[in-house]
């Protein structure tokens, strides 16, 4: 594993305690790391980064490709060096870039999970758990403590008759509870998990997922966990922070990240949304009007502190929309063609459309509605959220229609 070298040997934390009193597992404040391009040109890939990491805590950086998720975590894992800010893990300074602090990996009393396992291929499934307990500098155990240790992370992760396979001989959901298995046995407060279950299929990826909450809530351990999966996110984590060019764009809890988005790009990124840009005509105390080209929207939303003239783009997600037959009693309605209509099993998806207008409706019923039908498609000003039209947060414009946006996992 690559090290950096400390040039002081000062680890004194400065750590505040959280609201609890608790030291948290992870302070990062003020981080910055830049890398410079073959053609001279600097990207940076973590811009001014705070958070913390409570005890017992799983946090999920979530964002796609090229967001600067996995260098964050890299960062405090001490694979690389930021150009600056503060890491205290356990209360205990990792880097602080103005006192020189650049603590080497081994040192940071940290476990990771590569999305690659990392296993080594001569040894058995025993000796690659061991490993962290036999390699560590200053840890000292005897050999009963080591096969204690060992036989009890493997019945954990429930794999204890594979302690002597080796690691070609098993398959790629048994090679991730052997990775995970070396990460528990150390007895780390912390573990770092690199989109980990990426490379299994979709139906052990589900079941891996169930037995890391359960195993994290049980044994209480802090998780910092990397992925671009939003299903996996939401499943895993207590706290999301959404990763953007370098920046958290949001950091709350599953449902204040899926009900009330900050921005665009978060409410784009999770989930499936439904969006119709326009002009805010009117704000009152519990209500936000906007004018678009398809009549006008209305949401019960305030909080964007918007201004009578001002862009805006009205979303709500397509559970939160209604199919009728009749004309519904709300302001927010449209005439609408159902374009297709798609049972899969937890709900029925229709796609509807109103000239160049379109949106999807997610109905937990299914309605024999036939594709070509007319219908009417309604949301509730309650469950419409209203944002800045730009927020600085990229992706494509969908002026003057109502669009659909999401990442599927």
């Amino acid at each position: 594993m690559p090290s950096t070298t400390a040039v002081h040997d000062d680890t004194t934390s400065r750590a505040v305690p959280g609201a609890d009193g608790a030291t948290p597992s992870v302070r990062v404040e003020g981080l910055r790391k830049r890398f410079r391009r073959e053609d001279g040109s600097e990207v940076l890939a973590i811009n001014d980064v705070t958070f913390d990491v409570a005890p017992g805590e799983f946090i999920v950086l979530l964002g796609p490709s090229g967001c600067g998720k996995t260098t964050l975590l890299r960062t405090i894992a001490g694979l690389e060096t930021p150009d600056e800010g503060v890491i205290e893990i356990g209360g205990r300074t990792a880097f602080a870039s103005q006192r020189g602090i650049a603590q080497p990996p081994e040192r940071r009393g940290i476990s990771m999970i590569f999305q690659s396992y990392a296993l080594w291929p001569h040894m058995t499934v025993f000796k690659n758990i061991a490993y962290p307990l036999t390699s560590r500098k200053g840890l000292r155990l005897s050999r009963a403590d080591i096969e204690t240790r060992v036989r009890t992370a493997l019945a954990q992760v429930g794999i204890p008759e594979l302690e002597g396979q080796y690691p070609s001989q098993m398959s790629g959901g048994q090679q991730q509870r052997v990775a995970l298995a070396r990460a528990l046995v150390s007895n780390d407060d912390l573990i770092l998990f690199d989109e980990p279950l990426s490379n299994v299929d979709a139906k052990v990826r589900e079941q891996l997922r169930l037995e890391l909450v359960s195993m994290q809530r049980k044994l209480g351990f802090s998780a910092l966990f990397v992925t671009h999966d939003q299903t996996e996110a939401m499943e895993l984590a207590t706290r999301i922070a959404v990763v953007d060019s370098g920046r958290i764009a949001q950091f709350g809890t599953p449902q204040e990240i899926y009900s009330a988005p900050a921005t665009r790009y978060v409410a784009r990124f999770i989930g499936a949304i439904n969006e119709i840009e326009g002009v805010v005509s009117a704000v009152e105390s519990d209500h936000v009007v906007l004018d678009t080209p398809h009549g006008r929207v209305v949401s019960r939303d305030t909080s964007a502190g918007l201004l009578v003239g001002e862009g805006a783009v009205a979303l709500w997600r397509p559970e939160r929309g209604h199919l009728d037959t009749e004309e519904p009693n709300t302001v927010n309605r449209w005439r609408v063609t159902v374009d297709a209509a798609m049972f899969v099993g937890s709900h029925t998806e229709y796609l509807v459309r109103s000239g160049d207008m379109s949106a999807r409706l997610w109905s937990p019923r299914f309605e024999d509605v036939a594709s070509g039908s007319s219908s009417w498609a309604s949301v509730s000003p309650a469950d419409v959220r209203v944002l800045p039209i730009t927020d600085g947060e990229g992706g494509p414009a969908v002026t003057g229609s109502i669009g659909t946006t999401g990442y599927s996992a």
